[in-house]
């Protein structure tokens, strides 16, 4: 029953959330701050971890390669594939969810437990469209720029790995990046992260907008909303991979 509740609760907020701004300048001037908070900011993050991701990943392929029948520009191939249908699009993503997630959970948890939320609706607010609505959409707008920063700084971080070392030539990892390029593979990761940034924020703001109690009950909400939008967003993944790529 618990189960069911949360959902049927879920689905309720959306609905209130998914309506016209009583005042579009409010909503704007939320919108633009969101869009520096949840996206701007995690840029850093992004291309650190996914520079040093692809850097790892070309070593990694390519000890992990003995057989010598296979080209040496696989490597590349297979850096750039990984990093666009997998890593740049699902795992960034999990990663995100527990930057984002646990920022806007607690952001809105602790607005609830203060009364600031109960204030809102007094004075006729309606608070989930306020303070949900631009965190959504800026989120979802800012993970397509994201994944194209993380594909490109794990390339970047392949070809170090192929310029100052000597487990492959600069020349075989450029021909490997771009052999057999499938530009279908673009779009299919920008989709999957629009649709698991929906996800990250509208559940995190969920359990965000549902605590009750005390700082203890706000750090409950920011772990539930990492926990369960990570394992959303796995279950999509294998559902979309299915639906996107057969």
């Amino acid at each position: 029953m618990q189960f069911f509740r949360v959902i049927g609760e879920y689905f309720i907020l959306l609905g209130r959330v998914f309506r016209m701004p009583d005042k579009q300048r409010m909503f704007w001037r939320q919108f633009v701050k969101e869009l520096d908070k949840l996206g701007t900011q995690s840029v850093p993050i992004d291309l650190i971890i996914s520079v040093f991701i692809g850097a790892i990943m070309t070593m990694q392929i390519k000890l992990d390669m003995a057989n010598p029948l296979l080209p040496r520009y696989t490597v590349g191939v297979v850096t750039r594939d990984t990093m666009l249908l997998e890593f740049s699009s699902t795992i960034l993503c999990l990663i995100l969810a527990g930057k984002v997630g646990s920022n806007i959970a607690s952001e809105i948890g602790t607005m609830r437990i203060t009364e600031q939320i109960d204030a809102m609706e007094i004075m006729g607010v309606n608070s989930a469209n306020y303070l949900i609505l631009p965190k959504i959409t800026a989120f979802m707008l800012m993970m397509p720029i994201l994944v194209i920063f993380s594909v490109g700084s794990a390339l970047i971080g392949g070809y170090c790995m192929a310029l100052f070392t000597d487990i492959l030539t600069v020349d075989e990892y450029v021909y490997g990046i771009t052999y057999a390029f499938m530009t279908y593979h673009v779009p299919y990761a920008i989709t999957k992260s629009v649709i698991y940034a929906f996800v990250i924020t509208s559940v995190s703001s969920y359990y965000g907008y549902y605590a009750h109690g005390g700082a203890l009950e706000v750090g409950k909400a920011s772990t539930n909303a990492v926990v369960k939008s990570s394992v959303v967003i796995l279950f999509l993944d294998i559902f979309l991979t299915k639906l996107m790529l057969s």
